[in-house]
């Protein structure tokens, strides 16, 4: 079984990649160069809520990740969500980022739904989580939430099979 761990941060910095790197760092997951994935969760895996990752990993190494992620550069809230639905076979992640919390859950939730319509798999559970942040708009400010997918590779090889 495989684990994919759901990581969330917040980070304020003077410029909108180092409001990224703060937030990543707020979720543990700043020192690997994260590869973005779609929305699959594969059927032998399990989703994990865990708020900030442990360990995953030599720094600089790969890491897989789907990830929702909000920067502002102005007064606000800034918001990333994340949804995950499962059952016994495959599963679906979809993220969605904006404003609005509120907005954010529900395009997750919209999301979801559609993804399931289009697949002739079972789900039996459906989650979502929404990281939100106030900027005072000194700087920037940035959400994240990811779902990592196991523990890092090294970038020098090719990804598992």
């Amino acid at each position: 079984m495989h684990t994919i761990r759901i990581v969330r941060g917040v980070g304020d910095a003077p410029t909108k990649m180092a409001s990224y790197d703060a937030a990543l760092a707020d979720a543990n997951v700043h020192n690997y160069n994260l590869v973005p994935v779609s929305s699959v969760i594969p059927a032998d895996a399990t989703v994990e809520d865990v708020d900030t990752a442990p360990n995953l990993g030599p720094a600089g190494n790969r890491l897989t990740v789907v990830e929702a992620r909000s920067t502002t550069g102005g007064v606000g809230t800034v918001s990333a969500g994340l949804g995950w639905t499962t059952g016994p076979g495959p599963g679906l992640f979809y993220e969605a980022s904006g404003e609005d919390p509120d907005a954010v859950r529900r395009s997750v939730e919209v999301g979801l739904a559609a993804g399931r319509d289009l697949r002739e798999w079972e789900f039996d559970e459906r989650e979502v989580t929404v990281t939100t942040a106030e900027a005072d708009g000194e700087g920037y400010t940035t959400a994240v939430t990811l779902a990592v997918y196991g523990e890092s590779d090294s970038i020098f090889r090719s990804p598992r099979k």
